[in-house]
């Protein structure tokens, strides 16, 4: 007896949540690990939106509070690459002592 696995259905608005999070800048794979789906089906959304022919199956319900979580993971995920960023900027040779300068200089 075999027994196929079921392939998951997302929404119409499931997925262009996800393809609005790729557009913004986040990589395709922090966007595909804070939702829980494959980065090859991420790609084929992002892909399908470009071309015009993104569809939603909307028989696996997405509620607001599951895109709201998905929303502020990736919001999180996006600050996080901000902060470790900017630890590089401040910690580049050239740059280091500036903050020490910065506060001894009167903008007065």
């Amino acid at each position: 007896m075999t027994s196929k696995a079921k392939r998951a259905q997302y929404t119409l608005e499931f997925k262009l949540e996800a393809v609005r999070l790729v557009k913004d800048g986040q990589s395709m794979a922090a966007v595909a690990a804070t939702l829980g789906v494959v980065e090859q089906t991420l790609y084929n959304w992002v892909k399908a939106d470009r071309e015009g022919k993104l569809t939603g199956a909307g028989t696996k319900p997405v509620s607001p509070e599951q895109m709201e979580l998905a929303r502020l993971r990736a919001e999180v995920a996006r600050l996080k690459m901000e902060r470790d960023i900017l630890k590089n900027v401040w910690s580049a040779p050239g740059l280091q002592g500036l903050s020490s300068r910065l506060d001894r200089t009167s903008f007065a």
